[in-house]
């Protein structure tokens, strides 16, 4: 069970973190774009697709790579006081009755959606420069199949957390600027006071 955890948590950090280096392209794009309309009074027909579909892709794309790292929204103000095995048993339901169907559902749907898609080889109707966007419908599928394999590393998780009373948790590789700050900090001091 801990070597699929592990299996789906690396294979969502690779996908999350190979797309989020659509976030430079969209800088860079954005960044032309906003020279060739202002400066050389020249704007392209694209950019805004581009944009749209790059945001869309990494958000899709970084899904369940923010769930293997527990950074969804959660209303958790009564759920942080229970003991991890109540969170376990409550996750394990909710990812029965809730995520599973619904991600079910999007991974359906999505495949419907992009073969049709692909099918008659679809443009944005949004620009005249008629950008194919076809093969960007497939992301929904594809990120659809990474959170269903993430969710079954999830109730991996509950389930030994309802054995154990203890959450395993994922790696960390993302942290929060002042966190790091903080870190250096008390390594400072205590580097100081030695």
């Amino acid at each position: 069970m801990i070597s699929f955890i592990r299996f789906a948590d690396n294979l969502s950090a690779w996908f999350g973190k190979a797309f989020a280096w659509l976030i430079l392209l969209m800088s860079i794009g954005t960044g032309y774009e906003v020279f060739v309309r202002y400066v050389l009074n020249n704007p392209t027909a694209w950019a805004l697709d581009v944009s749209f579909i790059m945001y869309g892709t990494l958000f899709m794309m970084g899904g369940a790579y923010t769930l293997s790292r527990g950074g969804h929204v959660r209303g958790d103000f009564l759920y942080r006081l229970f003991q991890p095995r109540t969170q376990g048993m409550i996750d394990l339901v909710l990812y029965i009755i809730f995520f599973f169907p619904g991600v079910t559902a999007l991974i359906l749907a999505g495949w419907k959606y992009a073969a049709r898609s692909w099918s008659y080889g679809e443009v944005s109707v949004n620009s005249p420069a008629g950008v194919p966007i076809y093969q960007f419908k497939a992301v929904i599928v594809a990120a659809g199949i990474l959170l269903f394999i993430q969710g079954i590393a999830q109730v991996c998780r509950c389930l030994i957390a309802i054995r154990s009373n203890y959450w395993l948790e994922a790696e960390e590789d993302v942290f929060e600027t002042e966190d790091l700050m903080m870190r250096e900090a008390n390594k400072a001091e205590k580097g100081h006071l030695t």
